[in-house]
């Protein structure tokens, strides 16, 4: 490193040293160092980067040689302490663990049945209960706001505030004092005639909606008597909305008789009652005073019945896809569930396939129209029929267009949980000792829904010894199913169930250790393994009912996509319904067509 000295001045000294450097002296050969003459300036000296990496490693080195500082001792000291209590803690936690080990506090409830070590376990189970009851929450109901009182005065206010329709009844709203500008009069005059729309509200009779409009009884009575005729009066369909003409009353306080009432009794059948004069205007250009009983008119509408038929490309998703080409919820819904029991929709159908939905459908010439039930699904690939399903008969069972009615994707799981137990022999968690087990386990929480694994008939439902509540159904051909340890039933004996319908709830009755279900099923009267049958389900059409589906099917895939999208063209005598209220007003003013004809 003494190479890299410098002079400190740029004169020389008096022997032609440098200046300053008499001073300093000379190194001895034994290469101590020199005194540096007191006084003297040190120009300090730039190293390059080389030396100073040198310099940085032995620098480094003397560090670790030096004597630690008081906050280094003090770490130092800390980190020993929390070594050595982290070491007491485990050897504690370990002797802790071994002595539990050997109190053995929580055996198996299923062995030794009845033994010293048995009961030890029951015991702990029966003390954590205790510990649970214990610490279970108050249920005292939370303090409230006490209720205002109703009192008739708040009453009365409550419903001055009120807003309802008039047609149901409504007596609320509060009437404005009068002030001094007000004149009385001696008597008001009336209207002549009252016109006002009704609704049938669901759980409301054809009477009393009448009866809550004003209508006298008499009128109310021949009225119902005069619907009666075309249609039952409890089969008109709730929601539906009559138009009311009330006339002029005969007394002070006297109800208003009823001059004329129409409404659509059925889709393909509109009432009109109304007594002779109602609507006609005398010469002078008086209107006429309706007078006689009122008659009933029957006007039958033209309906015309060609099935939807709607195909699209499946996509990215088949839902979207049938939304957007506008196929109802309710249809899409039946659509997905009926190909679902026949194909396995995820993997199967592919983004490029087309799907073809056929819907009973109904227009009428007025303008209304209406979707039915789905009667035909399917799926076509490049142009051709990969899965043709259709409604037949009376069961609404969809047949294959091989006539065919058969579910495919096999038996539904009764519970949605893991297998725990399958069918063999093994030992009995309860009674100990090896024997057959004529079902299957399912695991399952208390109270999960349980659903029939396809369409049957329920033969018994009740107690059943060791299998506690249980449910056994009649698939047909000989095969039954047994749900057992239920909790409580939704069915009873004699019912007809459908593939996937709710029947019970799972629970922990009879012989159990715990909440799940056991299940069964028998082909003859004797138990088999439930996992070596897959399809249950299965009727086949033959003879001429087999040619009557398949004229069926033609008939159905011969439906133009569309086309009963399209109005029905006016005939002679028809109108569209009015669709708003205005427009049924000027209806009525132009009068029926043929008196606008010219």
């Amino acid at each position: 490193m003494l190479d890299h000295a410098r002079t400190v001045t740029d004169a020389d000294g008096p022997d032609g040293d440098p200046a300053g450097m008499s001073g300093f002296g000379a190194p001895d050969d034994a290469g101590r160092a020199l005194a540096i003459r007191p006084g003297t300036a040190i120009v300090p000296v730039p190293v390059d980067p080389a030396t100073a990496r040198e310099l940085k490693r032995y620098l480094d080195n003397s560090r670790q040689f030096a004597e630690p500082t008081a906050a280094q001792r003090l770490k130092r000291r800390l980190v020993a302490q929390r070594d050595r209590a982290i070491a007491r803690f485990d050897a504690r936690r370990q002797d802790a663990s071994r002595w539990f080990d050997r109190l053995d506090l929580a055996p198996d409830l299923g062995e030794n049945i009845g033994s010293r070590r048995w009961l030890r376990g029951l015991g702990t189970m029966v003390g954590l209960g205790v510990a649970a009851i214990a610490f279970w929450p108050d249920l005292t109901p939370l303090e409230a706001r006490p209720a205002m009182p109703l009192d008739p005065a708040v009453n009365s206010e409550m419903r001055s505030q009120m807003v309802l329709p008039l047609a149901l009844g409504a007596d609320s709203g509060r009437r404005m004092g009068p002030t001094t500008a007000v004149i009385p009069l001696k008597s008001a005059p009336e209207r002549p005639q009252i016109a006002m729309v009704v609704t049938l509200a669901p759980g409301d009779s054809f009477v009393s909606m009448l009866r809550r409009a004003g209508v006298a009884a008499e009128d109310i009575d021949r009225a119902a008597a005069l619907v009666g005729q075309a249609v039952a009066v409890g089969d008109i369909a709730p929601g539906t909305q009559m138009d009311l003409t009330l006339g002029r009353r005969a007394a002070a306080g006297a109800p208003r008789p009823l001059d004329a009432l129409s409404f659509r009794a059925r889709f393909d059948l509109e009432l009109a009652l109304a007594r002779p004069g109602v609507g006609q205007v005398a010469a002078d250009g008086t209107p006429v005073i309706p007078n006689g009983p009122l008659a009933l008119q029957r006007k039958p509408i033209r309906v015309d019945e060609t099935p939807l038929r709607v195909r699209g490309l499946v996509g990215s998703s088949l839902y979207r896809s049938m939304r957007q080409a506008g196929v109802p919820a309710s249809a899409v819904q039946d659509y997905l569930k009926t190909l679902d029991e026949q194909i396995d929709i995820e993997r199967e159908v592919r983004a490029s396939d087309e799907f073809d939905v056929i819907l009973s459908y109904r227009r009428a010439a007025t303008g209304e129209r209406q979707a039915g039930q789905l009667l035909y699904a399917g799926i076509d690939r490049a142009g051709r029929a990969r899965t043709q399903l259709m409604r037949w008969g009376t069961g609404g069972r969809f047949y294959e267009a091989s006539g065919v009615g058969e579910q495919r994707r096999g038996l539904l799981a009764p519970v949605p949980g893991a297998i725990t137990s399958n069918y063999g022999m093994r030992r009995h968690p309860i009674l100990g000792y090896f024997r057959m087990h004529s079902g299957m386990d399912f695991k399952a929480s208390h109270g999960t829904p349980i659903v029939a694994v396809s369409d049957a008939r329920v033969s018994s439902a009740g107690r059943a010894g060791g299998c506690g509540i249980a449910v056994r159904l009649e698939h047909g051909g000989g095969l039954s199913t047994r749900y057992c340890h239920m909790s409580r039933m939704a069915v009873a004996p004699g019912m007809t169930v459908r593939r996937g319908q709710v029947i019970g709830y799972v629970g922990s009755t009879g012989l159990s250790t715990g909440a799940h279900l056991h299940y069964e099923m028998y082909r003859g009267g004797r138990p088999i393994n439930p996992a070596s049958v897959q399809f249950v389900n299965r009727a086949l059409l033959s003879g001429t009912e087999l040619i009557d589906f398949r004229r069926r099917l033609l008939m159905l895939k011969e439906v133009v996509p569309g086309a009963a999208l399209a109005d029905l063209a006016p005939q002679a005598g028809e109108t569209r319904e009015p669709v708003r209220e205005i427009e049924k007003i000027d209806t009525a003013r132009q009068g029926p067509p043929a008196a606008r004809a010219p």
